[in-house]
């Protein structure tokens, strides 16, 4: 077999971190482009241009943060002119601190800034260096004018136009990730299940900028990886990766022994390969692994997830925080949702239904009526156009809808009354989403681990924007946020 296969064109090699997935890789120089909506070619974007745009960013989003404070502060309390100067000079004075503070904080490492809480906890950093170098600089130079009320504005303002910069940088980046331009080119040891499910995903999320050109695997009869060419053997990787332009490398742990995973990651880390070991730990979120080492032998210690004590009791005061302020803010809409139920079909304006609890208690559900008096009985006779699988029932035209329904569902407003059912206890503002007593009577065992928390009015897969998601999605959705539960993950869904 010709190793070399049919070799993918690949980023040029960066020199520096960014943002976009891409960091430094060495000795390899070739070039790839990627094929916009009319096929015509589009060169990738060079990852260290996409860093200088970042940091730019970055600085103008200081800038403007240190301009809002300014404002803030000629309108709050008006300083004398030779004051304002005197903030101006610390300012230019503790920039190189300010470069050197982001530098520390890591905050243009890919590897560091994944996740959107670590890159706000890097964010949040750096300004508190910055400004600490600025109160330093003061302090030297004998410059009492300095106030701590601007001091704590600059710091504020600063670290939320960082922050909102930021977020609309991932946008951009998942954009063009989607789009094949900021793709780091990989490869992939081995051919078992947990490279398979890893080379799918890769292939299903290309907002995650991976692309796989090619597995490498030396006791295989298979040319073809779902879709992914075989590309070499164990012997070579190094070459191949660079015959093929992939800047990492992804080794599953159940088709290598530990002696070639050892051997494997010195010789391509030493290439300038990034590395990474695929296991078979699924759903557990990363903040709860914590890398322990025995004798030399890296181990993954598991947080266990805490939902007792202070935790329930802060879970709680959220949920009856945002539940009262929800039913008070929504109150002029659920009064004219109820009118105009009430003026298009006979029946209650308020819907209630039997759901299942926390435990498998029974609980009555509250909601604004969106179909037609009586539309239970006629479930049985739309079950033939069911568009879901497993117990659910889904029906994008439900002809039990009402018309003011279809725009209370549109919207989420038919949720609203649930607000009540929170403040009584028997729901939270997020879980996974409450059954009917019938579904659950067809639960298979493991889908009762749902039970052990209190049913939610939104939920993880509610918000993933995966509308055709099937059940066993939302079943590995909803252990998801059950097994890694923190009121911090709550606040991140309802925002």
């Amino acid at each position: 077999m010709d190793w070399r296969g049919t070799a993918r064109q690949a980023v040029e090699r960066p020199s520096d971190q960014s943002l976009t997935g891409h960091e430094p890789v060495r000795h390899l120089h070739v070039t790839h482009r990627s094929s916009t909506l009319d096929g015509q070619p589009h060169p990738t974007l060079h990852p260290s241009t996409v860093k200088r745009w970042l940091v730019l960013a970055d600085v103008v989003a200081g800038l403007v943060g240190v301009g809002l404070a300014f404002a803030a502060q000629a309108l709050w309390w008006p300083v004398a002119v030779n004051v304002v100067q005197t903030e101006w000079l610390l300012l230019v004075a503790a920039a190189p601190f300010w470069f050197a503070s982001a530098g520390v904080n890591r905050l243009h490492s890919a590897r560091t800034n994944l996740r959107p809480a670590d890159e706000a906890k890097h964010v949040v950093g750096t300004a508190a260096m910055g400004v600490g170098s600025m109160i330093g600089l003061a302090f030297i130079l004998q410059q009492p004018e300095l106030t701590r009320g601007w001091v704590v504005l600059v710091f504020v303002a600063v670290v939320v136009a960082m922050l909102i910069e930021r977020r609309f940088a991932r946008s951009v980046f998942r954009r063009l990730r989607r789009t094949g331009r900021l793709s780091r080119p990989i490869l992939v040891v081995g051919a078992d299940a947990y490279a398979a499910a890893m080379v799918r995903a890769l292939q299903e999320r290309p907002e995650l900028g991976y692309h796989a050109v090619g597995f490498v695997a030396s006791e295989t009869t298979e040319d073809e990886f779902h879709g992914v060419p075989l590309v070499g053997d164990l012997s070579r990787v190094e070459d191949v990766a660079a015959e093929h332009g992939a800047t990492g490398v992804l080794i599953s742990l159940y088709s290598v022994d530990g002696p070639t995973v050892n051997m494997l990651s010195r010789r391509l880390t030493d290439a300038g390969l990034h590395v990474s070991l695929v296991s078979s730990l699924h759903d557990i979120d990363v903040s709860r692994l914590r890398v322990q080492e025995i004798d030399n032998r890296a181990m993954l210690y598991i947080e266990p997830t805490i939902r007792t004590g202070w935790r329930y009791i802060a879970m709680r005061i959220f949920d009856y925080t945002v539940s009262l302020v929800g039913l008070f803010l929504t109150l002029p809409i659920l009064v004219l949702s109820m009118v105009a139920i009430r003026l298009e079909s006979r029946g209650p304006v308020i819907f209630r239904q039997v759901r299942t609890g926390v435990n498998g208690q029974h609980f009555e559900i509250l909601k604004l009526r969106t179909m037609f008096e009586g539309a239970d009985a006629m479930k049985a006779e739309l079950m033939e156009h069911n568009e879901s699988d497993g117990p659910l029932f889904k029906m994008r035209n439900d002809p039990r809808v009402t018309r003011v329904g279809h725009v209370l569902r549109k919207f989420s407003f038919d949720e609203l009354p649930q607000f009540w059912n929170v403040v009584r206890g028997e729901m939270s503002v997020v879980g996974p989403r409450p059954a009917l007593p019938s579904e659950v009577a067809q639960w298979e065992a493991d889908v009762h681990e749902r039970l052990r928390v209190l049913p939610g009015i939104t939920g993880i897969w509610q918000v993933s924007g995966r509308s055709d998601a099937t059940f066993a999605d939302y079943k590995r959705l909803d252990h998801y946020y059950i097994d890694n539960w923190s009121l911090a993950h709550d606040v991140q869904i309802v925002a």
